[in-house]
C-alpha cells in the first residue's frame, strides 16, 4: 500500500491479500468478503499497486455505471478478452468507442431487429423436425451444446445473410465457437484465423456494393455523425468477431439455463406453455406478438437474475473519486458481479429462489432499474440486448409447445464462473413430443 492510499478513507476489507479476476477462485472469495465486510469491500492484491473495490450496493455500481461513467474505463481482464476479440465495442474506451457505438445503434433498433428475426425465425423452423427426430429415437439432447450452435447459426445468418452459405460450403470455419467452449490461447489463434474469412467476406460486399438485409451491410453503410466517414476494413472485422462471439454466447447461456429452470419448476413450465397457447395459437403467428408476451420476458429476465450471462466485470478509476463516504484514488480497480449483486438479500427476498413473477410485482420496473443488470448499465449497456430477447422468446415460443425437455439428471447443475458464466458441464435432456396444450375458447 502507498503511502498516498494510506490517508485516504477505504472502505472495510480483509487484511490479507487478494488477486481477484474472472476465474473460478475469485467468485467464493468475493461472496466471503461481501458477507464480512458489507457491500463496499477494499481488497488488496499482491499483484497490483492499486486496491480494488468490490461494489455489492446499487448506489456504487450506479455512480460507477452510470453517474461518473466518465471517469472509469476498461479494467483488469479485459486485456484477454481484448486479444480475443479485438478493439470491438465490448473492449474499446473513450472517443474511438463512443464513434463506433454511436454508428452501430441503429442496427440494433427495434425497426432493424423485427427485419433481421426472419432469420431466426426460419432457424427455427429447421430445429422442429431436427427436434422431432431426436425425440422419436429416444435421443437424449445436450442443450448446452445445442444452444450453442443456435445462437451461433442465428447470430451468422443475421451477420451475413446470402454470403453464410458460401463461407459454410465445405465445413464451417465458425463451428469450433460452438464445439469448444474454452477461450484460451489456442481460441484466439484459432479467431485470428477466422479473421482471414471474414475480412475476405467484408472486402467482396464492399467491392461489390451488394446490401442484403444483414448487420454487416447495415455496419458497411454505417456512417460518423461529424465526418461522415465509413468503419475501416480493420474496424468492421473486430466489431464482427465482437457480435459473432459474445452475441452468441449470450443467448445460448441464457436459453441454456431456461430449458434447465423450466424443467425444474414444471408450474413456470405450465404457465409459459398456457400463455403461448392462449396468445400464440397455431404456427402462424406475427413477431410482433411473440414480442407481446408477458410471462416469457419475466421468465427469461429472472433466469438471467439468476445466471448473467458475464458474473465479474471490471473498471479501473482514471482520477479519483469518492463512493459514499469512502475516497477511490486514481488507479483503483473496480469490480462488480452481476452474479452476487443479483443474490443480495437486500434487493431480492429469497435470492435463491426462481421466481418469474419478481418482475410482475408494482416495483418491478423500479427494481429493474436499480438492481438488475444483466446487460451492465448506462453508456455501456449491451447494444445487443434486444436482439437477445427476440433471439430467445423465438426459439422458446416455437419449440416449447412442441418438445417437452426433462434432465437425465436430477442433480443441481454447479456453473463454471470464467470469463462467461456456464454450466459445469453439458446439461443432458430426454427430449419428447409434446400432447398439444389447448387454447382457452
Amino acid at each position: 500500500m502507498t503511502d498516498a492510499v494510506q490517508h485516504l478513507n477505504l472502505p472495510p476489507g480483509p487484511l490479507d491479500r487478494h488477486t481477484i479476476n474472472a476465474d473460478p477462485a475469485s467468485l467464493p472469495v468475493l461472496a466471503r468478503l461481501t458477507a464480512e465486510h458489507g457491500d463496499i469491500v477494499c481488497i488488496h492484491s499482491k499483484d497490483r499497486p492499486h486496491p480494488s473495490f468490490f461494489l455489492n450496493d446499487p448506489e456504487h455500481i450506479r455512480q460507477v455505471l452510470i453517474g461518473n461513467h466518465g471517469n472509469y474505463v476498461k479494467g483488469v481482464g479485459f486485456e484477454r478478452v481484448k486479444m480475443l476479440l479485438g478493439n470491438g465495442i465490448i473492449t474499446s474506451d473513450g472517443e474511438f468507442w463512443r464513434r463506433q457505438r454511436t454508428m452501430m445503434q441503429p442496427a440494433f433498433g427495434r425497426g432493424s431487429v423485427a427485419r433481421l428475426s426472419i432469420n431466426v425465425r426460419d432457424h427455427n423452423r429447421e430445429l422442429v423436425p431436427e427436434w422431432g427426430k431426436l425425440a422419436d429415437a429416444g435421443t437424449t439432447l445436450n442443450i448446452t451444446a445445442a444452444m450453442s450452435h443456435y445462437g451461433l447459426e442465428v447470430i451468422l445468418r443475421s451477420i451475413f445473410s446470402t454470403d453464410l452459405p458460401r463461407l459454410v460450403r465445405e465445413s464451417s470455419p465458425f463451428a469450433f465457437l460452438a464445439e469448444d467452449p474454452t477461450r484460451d490461447i489456442r481460441t484466439v489463434l484459432k479467431v485470428r484465423e477466422l479473421g482471414r474469412v471474414i475480412l475476405d467476406c467484408i472486402r467482396a460486399r464492399r467491392a461489390s456494393g451488394d446490401r442484403p438485409y444483414d448487420f454487416l451491410s447495415l455496419f458497411l453503410d454505417a456512417r460518423d455523425k461529424k465526418t461522415g466517414a465509413a468503419m475501416s476494413d480493420e474496424e468492421l472485422l473486430d466489431e464482427l468477431k465482437t457480435l459473432i462471439i459474445a452475441g452468441h454466447e449470450t443467448s445460448a447461456g441464457t436459453l441454456n439455463w431456461t430449458w434447465y429452470l423450466l424443467h425444474h419448476h414444471p408450474d413456470v413450465k405450465a404457465r409459459l406453455l398456457e400463455e403461448i397457447a392462449a396468445r400464440l395459437p397455431g404456427s402462424s403467428w406475427k413477431y410482433e406478438e411473440v414480442m407481446a408476451l408477458d410471462y416469457m420476458p419475466r421468465v427469461l429476465k429472472e433466469t438471467l437474475r439468476l445466471y448473467p450471462p458475464v458474473w465479474l466485470f471490471s473498471r479501473r478509476a482514471v482520477g479519483a473519486d469518492r463512493l459514499g463516504d469512502y475516497d477511490v484514488p486514481a488507479g483503483a480497480h473496480i469490480f462488480i458481479s452481476p452474479y452476487l449483486f443479483h443474490r443480495n438479500a437486500r434487493y431480492w427476498p429469497e435470492p435463491e429462489r426462481f421466481d418469474p413473477e419478481r418482475f410482475a410485482a408494482p416495483d418491478a420496473e423500479e427494481k429493474e432499474r436499480l438492481h438488475f443488470i444483466p446487460f451492465s448499465a448506462g453508456s455501456r449497456r449491451c447494444a445487443g440486448e434486444f436482439f437477445s430477447f427476440v433471439e430467445m422468446q423465438v426459439h422458446l415460443a416455437m419449440l416449447a409447445p412442441l418438445y417437452d425437455l426433462a434432465c437425465v439428471s436430477e442433480a443441481p447443475m454447479s456453473i463454471d464462473p470464467a470469463i462467461n458464466l456456464r454450466s459445469q458441464s453439458g446439461i443432458m435432456m430426454r427430449i419428447s413430443r409434446r400432447l398439444p396444450v389447448a387454447s382457452p375458447t
